[in-house]
């Protein structure tokens, strides 16, 4: 009996390890299918725009907020670590390194994979237990060409977007910040702004929000798809989306720092 006791982790462990390894088969899976629907571009091209705005306009304001108070704190808090060591002009530096490279698009990333994710999770995951996608299988139409390849494209293409445009605003609350409340001048906040800044900073920016945009978009439909169990089984589909893609998230974002950097 205290032997039994003994093995339950590892027995727990290696139930957590099959399942997983599991989920990310299906996941492949269902990413060749996504492949193969590109192919059908008179089902989802009709449908691209309207997911673009869903997954990209739609999530402009949430980024946009995130973003200006993010470069009001990064401001405060620069100046009050570099206070009598070091020139305040680095206050531009500090903010739009940290917005480029790092806190705009994962920031933004985590704020998208709650409102984007859980929302594809949400909607595919009704249609499964409703039968929905069933009975577009039943009359021969391609449910993922239809349902996951507009999403994935449009996240794709728009997260980015969504990215750059959060990353100049944050860098303009600081900018303000810098005006208003620490009383230095557009030309100091701006020699620090071009000291180290780089083209790449942008460029590394974007591939890291691309990254960002599959992720979210695919482990959302993934986890619809494969929902079961009616209105709980949504609600669980729906949560694990939002962990899973936030996960991946920021190991993806270790992965690009330690690549491309």
């Amino acid at each position: 009996m205290r032997i039994s006791v003994l093995l339950d982790p590892f027995r727990w462990l290696g139930r957590s390890a099959l399942d997983t390894a599991a989920q990310i088969g299906q996941w492949g899976g269902l990413g060749l299918q996504t492949l193969r629907g590109f192919q059908r571009v008179d089902i989802w091209g009709r449908l691209l725009l309207g997911q673009m705005a869903k997954i990209g306009l739609d999530s402009v304001p949430i980024a946009l907020f995130i973003a200006s108070f993010t470069g009001v704190v990064m401001a405060l808090q620069a100046s009050y670590t570099f206070t009598g060591a070091v020139p305040l002009y680095f206050v531009g530096t500090l903010v739009g390194k940290t917005m480029i490279l790092e806190l705009g698009p994962v920031l933004t990333g985590l704020a998208l994979s709650g409102r984007v994710g859980a929302n594809i999770a949400a909607e595919l995951g009704t249609m499964r237990v409703t039968e929905q996608i069933d009975a577009l299988e039943t009359l021969a139409y391609d449910p993922v060409a239809y349902l996951v390849v507009p999403r994935v494209l449009a996240g794709i293409l728009m997260v980015p977007v969504v990215v750059v445009l959060a990353s100049a605003v944050g860098i303009t609350a600081g900018w303000g910040t810098s005006l208003y409340l620490l009383d230095m001048s557009t030309p100091e906040f701006m020699k620090g702004l071009r000291l180290f800044f780089d083209d790449w900073d942008v460029k590394f920016a974007v591939i890291k929000s691309l990254s960002f945009g599959l992720t979210i978009t695919s482990i959302g439909c993934f986890f619809g798809f494969t929902t079961r169990g009616g209105a709980e089984g949504v609600g669980l589909s729906t949560t694990r989306a939002v962990v899973v893609s936030s996960m991946v998230i920021l190991v993806l974002d270790a992965f690009w720092a330690a690549t491309l950097l």
